[in-house]
């Protein structure tokens, strides 16, 4: 069974100047989006409920989707968060540890809170860097050590990994999975199948996508 992972970053609008206005889905949008979603048919999950059902356990809605936001921002709690609450749906927050400090953009006790309303936080390494072009040491931190710090932080299992700028090759997949990682998330345009559990393809959601767009991405 394919399934559409979206992938968001910022819910907002960039500031002028922005470097990367790329990244950025304005709050009105993301609303409009959700209630399209909601009005046919969809229902958010999360990876390990998807991949639980994908090996034979649990079930799933009959037209599932998966809500990814990487690497970190406040508004996946001030915006996003509170829009998925209003209708009951989780989130999967894909969560760089540089974004995790004091006055970063989304500091512990955010990241805590989206824990408790059900979103599911997997992880995207500690500096988001290219993993292909790093030592085996340098790996290790980025794979190994990013777990454990965001098993410490949450108390959450973290089972799944996302690739920083979706770089990955065939030893940062045998790394990612000799970490113990049940599957891996890219940036490979497409829906996400169970037979490509180490390079999942996503959906990139573009500030420019209208509705029509983003409605004929989820068929793909």
């Amino acid at each position: 069974m394919p399934v559409p992972i979206l992938m968001y970053h910022v819910i907002g609008t960039p500031p002028r100047g922005e470097r990367y206005p790329d990244l950025f889905v304005s709050q009105r949008d993301f609303a409009t989006q959700m209630r399209y979603l909601e009005a046919h048919g969809f229902t958010a999950v999360t990876l390990s409920e998807l991949f639980a059902f994908w090996h034979g356990k649990g079930r799933l809605p009959a037209k599932p989707v998966v809500l990814s936001f990487d690497d970190g921002y406040r508004s996946d709690w001030r915006v996003a968060a509170a829009i998925l609450q209003r209708i009951g749906w989780p989130g999967v927050l894909n969560l760089c540890l540089n974004a995790v400090r004091a006055h970063g953009d989304l500091p512990v006790p955010l990241v805590h809170a989206l824990v408790r309303n059900g979103w599911e936080v997997d992880d995207h390494t500690l500096t988001h860097p290219d993993l292909t072009t790093l030592d085996a040491a340098r790996l290790h931190d980025e794979i190994v050590v990013s777990r454990a710090r965001l098993r410490a932080l949450t108390g959450e299992r973290v089972l799944f990994f996302c690739y920083p700028s979706g770089a990955y090759d065939a030893k940062v997949i045998a790394a990612v999975r000799a970490a113990g990682f049940k599957g891996a998330t890219t940036t490979n345009e497409g829906l996400a199948t169970p037979g490509d559990r180490y390079t999942l393809a996503r959906i990139r959601v573009h500030p420019a996508m209208d509705l029509r767009t983003f409605a004929q991405t989820l068929a793909k």
